[in-house]
């Protein structure tokens, strides 16, 4: 049997390198992991790292000849049995409620038929902040899943609402989601 397949949309938060951990345990559960970073998600970590990790090619860009033909952002569209964003700007939710298609991720998941789980980490401004909260209501009309975030010790020091969600919960509603 195939092995399902997860796409993971990696931003540009500073939880980022726990997504490295996370490609761990959902390989554990014999999901098979390809990573698509942002731009921003690679300021703080590299490419190299999730491909080492997921032993697949890491997708970064939009405009990129492949060695084979095959439009980056369907070809993934097409094998994901789910997309997880993880961890999740309000940036990206910003530009998924919006339909905004202006990088590899964001078309593939516009793209995809997919279930689609979020994983917000940010700031407890950010996050409390009324148009991302209506972004995410929006994208939850639409079906799509978010985990977190919870509160916790925040990248500026102070404690709130704003902590990536804790990965084994993560793993869990992926399990939920594919079935």
């Amino acid at each position: 049997m195939r092995k399902k397949e997860i796409i993971l949309g990696v931003t540009g938060s500073v939880a980022v390198y726990k997504s490295l951990e996370l490609i761990s345990r959902l390989k554990a559960k014999d999901f098979n992991v390809t990573a698509v970073m942002t731009k921003e998600a690679q300021e703080f970590i590299t490419p190299l790292s999730f491909q080492t990790l997921s032993e697949n090619p890491v997708y970064t860009e939009m405009f990129v000849l492949p060695q084979e033909f095959a439009l980056a952002h369907i070809s993934l569209a097409d094998k994901a049995n789910l997309i997880l964003i993880c961890p999740a700007t309000a940036n990206i939710i910003g530009k998924l409620a919006s339909g905004s298609c202006d990088d590899l991720l964001t078309c593939t998941v516009v793209s995809s038929k997919a279930p689609v789980v979020i994983c917000p980490a940010m700031n407890d401004n950010m996050y409390k902040n009324k148009i991302v909260q209506e972004n995410i209501v929006k994208l939850k009309k639409h079906g799509y899943r978010f985990v977190g975030p919870i509160q916790g010790r925040l990248a500026c020091g102070r404690v709130g609402i704003g902590h990536l969600a804790p990965l084994s919960q993560i793993v869990e509603a992926v399990i939920r989601e594919i079935k």
